[in-house]
């Protein structure tokens, strides 16, 4: 169940990584210099994290008190890359129903 959530949570990201590249390239920066603008400015701390293919790491970091939320990508040369970012994020633990279950 846990790699069907991510399977999905990553498809999710993807979808909406496509549509902020649409609009304009991804910025990218330094992990470093990436992790400290969402934190001084922002306010946004880790949520979660997972592999994106065989290379790249998949971050969700959002702050609880501001409400935003924003999705990184880290590539194998170091570089962070800020892919969507959006507002009035909630954490939520309740499980989606497994497919065949009932509605």
């Amino acid at each position: 169940m846990t790699q069907e959530m991510f399977a999905l949570s990553f498809g999710l990201a993807a979808m909406l990584a496509a549509a902020d590249i649409a609009h304009g390239a991804p910025q990218c920066d330094s992990r470093e210099a990436v992790t400290a603008l969402l934190a001084d400015r922002y306010g946004e701390t880790r949520r979660s994290v997972g592999l994106a293919g065989q290379a790249a790491v998949m971050e969700v970091y959002a702050s609880t008190e501001t409400g935003t939320w924003s999705i990184t990508m880290t590539l194998p040369d170091g570089r962070m890359c800020l892919m969507a970012s959006g507002s009035d994020y909630e954490a939520v633990t309740d499980g989606l129903p497994a497919a065949g279950d009932p509605a």
